[in-house]
């Protein structure tokens, strides 16, 4: 949602609001061509006038009416709103809205196999991915759409449970007996760690790294089960593994879910991880 101006100097997002509700004559079918809510919209309008000293509408059951300063006002920003068309029309991919997601590194992995699914085709956002254990901070918009392996529980977030993460271990057919251990703080890392009486092939520093080894014959290594089952060169090694199992939730402010391009890439990766 944007945040309400202040009602001393509206701004260009509030004029192109009222531009959204006067065009769609109401609130619910400027909500549905903004991705807002009705009733901020419809908050923000009284704020506009207000600020502005002017009835913009006349609010009846049906909708809403343009007044004669409305009309006025309208007229005024015609040219301006074609103006902002034409630039837009004329954007190029770095103009893109722009939408960060945060993910740890399967995760991300797996989301970055159905990269133009996300983007969509012609691409309507661009993406920066970030891929690690760390987690980025929603709140200091370090990232607008993180998937976590808990529910979130700071103030204004919003989640969306997600299918659950299991664990196996994984080999190749003809790989001598030892583990590929990642040298990181994560409870797979930590599990094969604890497995203090089997020997241990290699370390390594990143979990792709352990792919990559296991893929080359050189060991065993614990993978996502979503991974390991993509993987045709490798075999799983007995059941999930007991204790790695958990949820993962898809995170996003609650200021930030219905804008336009956080609402679609939101969709894109919830319709992936249905399939």
């Amino acid at each position: 949602m944007h945040h309400f101006m202040n009602e001393t100097k509206p701004g260009w997002d509030d004029l192109a609001a009222f531009l959204a509700v006067a065009e769609a004559s109401g609130l619910a079918g400027a909500a549905r061509a903004t991705g807002g809510s009705a009733a901020t919209l419809g908050r923000r309008m009284r704020a506009l006038e207000r600020a502005m000293g002017r009835e913009l509408f006349i609010r009846r059951s049906h909708g809403y009416d343009v007044t004669l300063e409305g009309k006025a006002l309208l007229a005024e920003l015609r040219p301006v709103q074609a103006r902002m068309a034409r630039l837009l029309a004329d954007r190029d991919d770095a103009a893109l809205p722009l939408v960060k997601i945060s993910a740890g590194t399967w995760t991300m992995w797996s989301l970055a196999t159905s990269i133009t699914h996300l983007t969509g085709n012609p691409a309507d956002v661009r993406l920066r991915l970030v891929a690690g254990e760390d987690v980025l901070s929603i709140p200091r918009r370090e990232t607008a759409i993180a998937i976590r392996n808990r529910r979130p529980n700071e103030v204004g977030l919003a989640g969306r449970r997600m299918e659950r993460v299991t664990f196996a271990a994984y080999a190749r057919s003809d790989a001598p007996f030892g583990w590929i251990r990642v040298v990181a703080d994560t409870p797979s890392a930590r599990w094969v760690a604890a497995q203090t009486g089997d020997p241990i092939a290699c370390e390594v520093s990143t979990p792709r790294l352990a792919l990559d080894l296991a893929l080359a014959g050189i060991g065993r290594t614990v993978l996502p089960t979503f991974v390991g089952k993509t993987q045709s060169d490798l075999v799983q090694i007995g059941g999930p593994i007991e204790g790695l199992s958990h949820d993962a939730w898809l995170v996003t402010h609650q200021d930030d879910r219905n804008l336009p391009e956080v609402r679609r890439v939101l969709d894109r990766i919830a319709e992936l991880d249905a399939g």
